[in-house]
């Protein structure tokens, strides 16, 4: 298994371009997965640059319905017209707004007729022999903070918080991928029933929200009921909240970012 890092808010090679957005390519012994797409067509330029080819893929992953996840997939659709969309439906018909600092809106602007391409998914799920997708993940331990923010339409016009029912995890043979971890990281890895080896994404703990305190209890309850278990994150994860993390999780947890490669043997 071997993952790499297309689009990112941070990188590690000053020829990769960076955006608030996040992609990263899965390749296992069966698949070829792209998971999220960015906010644009920032992860097909760094594909370029590291000779990867993006035409050969046998699905794309979409965590959630916010355009920075989900907006570039008009671009992978482009070069690649066989590709298959796993997505909530919830994602795709979703009216998706940020309030922090002013009110925009951080819905995506979807392909047309691309509904041929989707493998929509109403709840928990094995897509395809290995490949399982985890839906309507239960909240029973703390969100996130940074959710206070954001909102959906209803059918009426107002503005409501954001549940989050759009939400999907991926797993594959030990991966656990959590795009924006907007259901919370602890209630994703309490909703997979398989074994995690590896968790990969942002964890939507920004900088000014948690304090210290519930930061370092979040750790360390992470190292308890995961012990075995490796953290990569970045994106939507602060830098004061990582630095806080990893003083306390150590090697335990890693940072990512545009152009991280990371392979793993069997």
């Amino acid at each position: 298994m071997k993952w790499t890092v297309l689009a990112d808010n941070r990188s590690c090679d000053s020829h990769l371009q960076t955006e608030h957005g996040l992609s990263i390519l899965l390749e296992t012994d069966k698949y070829r997965i792209l998971l999220d797409t960015g906010a644009s067509d920032v992860f097909v330029r760094n594909a370029e640059q590291l000779g990867i080819d993006l035409s050969r893929m046998d699905y794309v992953f979409l965590s959630h319905g916010h355009s920075d996840h989900a907006g570039g997939l008009r671009h992978l659709m482009s070069l690649n017209d066989q590709v298959q969309v796993i997505v909530s439906p919830d994602a795709v018909k979703g009216k998706f707004f940020s309030k922090r600092k002013c009110l925009h809106s951080i819905t995506t602007e979807w392909p047309q007729n691309m509904d041929e391409h989707l493998l929509l998914v109403h709840q928990t799920q094995e897509i395809t022999e290995g490949l399982h997708v985890i839906a309507h993940i239960p909240q029973k331990h703390p969100m996130p903070q940074g959710n206070q923010h954001l909102f959906v339409q209803n059918a009426e016009g107002i503005y409501v918080n954001d549940d989050f029912r759009h939400e999907l995890a991926l797993y594959t043979d030990g991966l656990l991928f959590t795009g924006c971890a907007h259901s919370g990281l602890e209630n994703i890895l309490a909703a997979c029933p398989y074994p995690v080896k590896m968790v990969v994404g942002g964890f939507h703990l920004l900088d000014g929200h948690e304090g210290e305190e519930e930061l370092t209890e979040l750790a360390k309850r992470l190292m308890g009921t995961y012990p075995n278990t490796q953290f990569y994150t970045s994106h939507c994860t602060g830098d004061k909240v990582f630095a806080t993390l990893k003083a306390v999780m150590g090697e335990q947890i890693q940072p990512f970012s545009c152009g991280t490669i990371v392979e793993l043997s069997k």
